[in-house]
C-alpha cells in the first residue's frame, strides 16, 4: 500500500505538473516533518497532526537558524500535503488552515545595467571557439528572452523557429510559451549550431559541454558569473540577475506588465510587479520630462 506521502508526490507530479526538482524538496520537507513527528511525539500517522505539533516544528526550526524564508516554503509544502489529504477525504481539516507566515525581509535584487551587460558581450566577441560561442548565446539568450535556467538547459534544436523567429519555452508546470527572437541572437544561433556538429550529432539538447553533454545548470550558473564578475562590482551574479535585467530594462523602455508578464511565463501579475521598483527612476524621469507643472525647465 502506497504512502500518504508518496499518493501526494504522484498527485503533484501527474495532476499539478510540478517539476522534479519541486517535487523532491516537497519530499524533503515531508519525510522531514514526519521523522519529526515520530521523534518528538511518537506519532507515526500525519493524519493525526494537529496544530500545535505543526508550531513545534516551526520553533523546532527556528532554533535551528534555518531562515524564515525557508521555514514559509516548509509550511507551504506541509499545507498542500494536508489540502491534498483534505480533499482525497483522509482528514477533516488542514492543520495549517490558520497559519500564518512568517515575516521575511524583501531583498531588492539589483540588475545590471545595460553598461554591463553589453561589457560582457564585447568581452565574449573577443574569442571565437565554440566554448566562447556557446557561451556568447547563453547569454544573450538570458538577455534577449528572460528565460529561467532549467528552461534553457532543456531547450531542444527543434524547438527554434528560424522563419518564425521564435523559440519554444517549455516552463513550469510543462507550461509551454513562444518568445520571440532577435535578429543578432538568431546569428549567433546558426554560429553555434554549425560548430556544434563537430562535437555531437544530438538534436533532443541545444546546449552542450565541450565533451557533446548536456549542459547542466551549475555550469550555467558558473559561466555567467565568471564574465560579469570581470565587469560588475554586484554582489549577486547570476543567471537569474540576467532575467531581472531583462524584465527591467523592457518596463523601463516603456514595455507594458502584461507583456513582460507573458515573456516571463508568469502565471499572474503578481509575480511580475516584483520587477516594478527598479523601474521607478526611469518612470519618475519620464515624469519630469512629461508633466506640464514639472520643474524640468
Amino acid at each position: 500500500m502506497k504512502s500518504l506521502i508518496t499518493s501526494f508526490l504522484e498527485y503533484l507530479s501527474l495532476e499539478k505538473k510540478y517539476s522534479k526538482h519541486t517535487i523532491t524538496a516537497y519530499k524533503t520537507d515531508l519525510v522531514a516533518f514526519k521523522k519529526f513527528c515520530e521523534t518528538e511525539y511518537d506519532i507515526k500517522k500525519l493524519q493525526e497532526v494537529n496544530y500545535a505539533i505543526v508550531r513545534s516544528w516551526i520553533v523546532n526550526l527556528v532554533n535551528q537558524g534555518i531562515s524564515n524564508r525557508s521555514i514559509n516554503r516548509k509550511a507551504t509544502s506541509l499545507k498542500s500535503f494536508y489540502t491534498f489529504l483534505q480533499k482525497t477525504a483522509q482528514i477533516n481539516s488542514n492543520p495549517l488552515t490558520k497559519h500564518k507566515t512568517l515575516k521575511v525581509e524583501k531583498k531588492v535584487q539589483v540588475p545590471f545595467s545595460v553598461k554591463e551587460v553589453e561589457e560582457v558581450l564585447s568581452l565574449i566577441d573577443l574569442e571565437k571557439d565554440f566554448v566562447s560561442i556557446r557561451n556568447k548565446l547563453i547569454l544573450e539568450l538570458f538577455y534577449s528572452t528572460g528565460i529561467r535556467r532549467i528552461e534553457l538547459v532543456n531547450i531542444k534544436e527543434s524547438d527554434i523557429n528560424f522563419s518564425n523567429k521564435t523559440i519554444k519555452i517549455l516552463g513550469k508546470r510543462n507550461k509551454e510559451r513562444f518568445v520571440p527572437l532577435l535578429e543578432s541572437v538568431l546569428k549567433t544561433l546558426r554560429e553555434y549550431l554549425e560548430l556544434k556538429k563537430q562535437y555531437t550529432s544530438l538534436e533532443d539538447v541545444l546546449f552542450i559541454t565541450e565533451k557533446g553533454n548536456k549542459i547542466y545548470e551549475t555550469l550555467v550558473y558558473r559561466i555567467i558569473n565568471t564574465y560579469f564578475s570581470k565587469v560588475s562590482s554586484k554582489v549577486k551574479k547570476s543567471p537569474h540577475i540576467l532575467r531581472h535585467s531583462f524584465a527591467t530594462h523592457l518596463l523601463n523602455e516603456g514595455a507594458d506588465l502584461n507583456s513582460v508578464k507573458e515573456l516571463l511565463g508568469h502565471s499572474s501579475l503578481a509575480s511580475t510587479q516584483v520587477y516594478t521598483h527598479n523601474s521607478l527612476d526611469a518612470i519618475k524621469k519620464v515624469y519630469n520630462q512629461a508633466h506640464p507643472r514639472s520643474n524640468k525647465k
